[in-house]
């Protein structure tokens, strides 16, 4: 794995309310370009339909676009979500993106939710339930093969030639809520993408049962290099930024979270968004610059994962994400980097 550390920003198009659709994904873009001018590692694009709690229905179209405005830095799905897509057409577009940007392009997947999506996309239900490891290893096989076919419970098709491949071996990042799917990751040696709603110790152990699993596969767990998301919002007090965080964040997760639909009507319950927006602020480096670096490094120290991606956005101003961005990489990434 390495011991380079890499800081990146996690862009949901967070759809604050009283804001122009629009103006929230020309804000995103305009976030990731000043993420790369303030020296950060990454910038990664949240995928949601229908739902204001992000506004980016599509990552690998959102990422794309990105890719195009930038030199340096790399640009991700955080994530796409194989249970509303075809995982060849997936491949098609990772594969895509991996060659005209140079190789700049990280893939992140997941199972997703049973949202309503899978009716509107045709997907189902079940494709939910029970096929996320054939659509993965599908995904895989797309990504890897000259030429794929499949004959499974999900996808059966008579083989065709993968056009393009990457340029580069592509192996994606897997978004993993649960011990499960840590499981199936493992036992295929890929990285995991840990949420922001889980703190360093659940992070730890989702990390030592990747690292169990891994190994009795074959896979050398320290050569795999997980992300861990969370939040991040910089002032000059960490007084002053968790009042703007707990001030700010309701006005986003109240709506965001009353979003998402069940297809089947099975009863859902959002999360209260203060008590939301209180967890975030524990356990994210939300604070003064000298918080926010310590918050940071003890996440690294914690949970060995030393790739951290964080959500910006947060105070729901475009004017102040970008200041947030920009004093995180003055401030605070220079601090973490030559001290992790």
């Amino acid at each position: 794995m390495g011991d380079e550390v890499r800081i990146g920003v996690f862009l949901p198009a967070a759809g604050f309310p009283g804001r122009d659709h629009g103006e929230v994904l020309t804000g995103a873009v305009a976030a990731a370009v000043a993420a790369e001018r303030a020296g950060f590692d990454d910038v990664w694009m949240a995928e949601h339909h229908f739902m204001s709690y992000g506004m980016c229905p599509s990552a690998v179209t959102l990422a794309g676009y990105v890719l195009g405005r930038t030199e340096r830095i790399e640009v991700g799905t955080a994530v796409s979500v194989l249970s509303s897509q075809h995982p060849v057409a997936l491949a098609e577009q990772a594969a895509l993106l991996d060659q005209v940007s140079g190789g700049r392009f990280r893939l992140g997947v997941g199972r997703g939710g049973p949202w309503i999506e899978l009716e509107v996309f045709g997907t189902g239900l079940d494709r939910y339930e029970h096929g996320f490891a054939e659509s993965l290893d599908l995904l895989l096989a797309a990504l890897t093969r000259e030429r794929v076919s499949a004959d499974g419970a999900v996808f059966r098709f008579r083989e065709v030639e993968m056009v393009p491949r990457p340029g580069r071996p592509l192996r994606p990042v897997v978004a993993a809520t649960s011990p499960d799917t840590v499981r199936l990751a493992a036992a295929r040696g890929l990285p995991l993408m840990l949420g922001m709603h889980v703190g360093d110790a659940d992070k730890a152990a989702l990390a030592e049962e990747y690292a169990r699993g891994a190994a009795a596969h074959g896979h050398d767990p320290a050569a795999v290099a997980h992300v861990a998301a969370g939040v991040a919002y910089v002032a000059d007090t960490t007084s002053a930024a968790v009042a703007t965080m707990k001030e700010s964040l309701p006005r986003w997760l109240t709506p965001g979270l009353a979003g998402y639909r069940p297809v089947d009507g099975r009863a859902y319950v959002p999360r209260d968004a203060g008590d939301y927006a209180d967890l975030l602020c524990r356990l994210h480096p939300v604070g003064s610059p000298e918080h926010c670096a310590a918050t940071m490094l003890a996440t690294i120290e914690r949970t060995g994962i030393r790739h951290l991606i964080f959500m910006v956005e947060g105070a729901g101003d475009p004017a102040l994400t970008l200041r947030n961005i920009a004093r995180l990489g003055a401030e605070v990434l220079p601090t973490v980097r030559g001290s992790a």
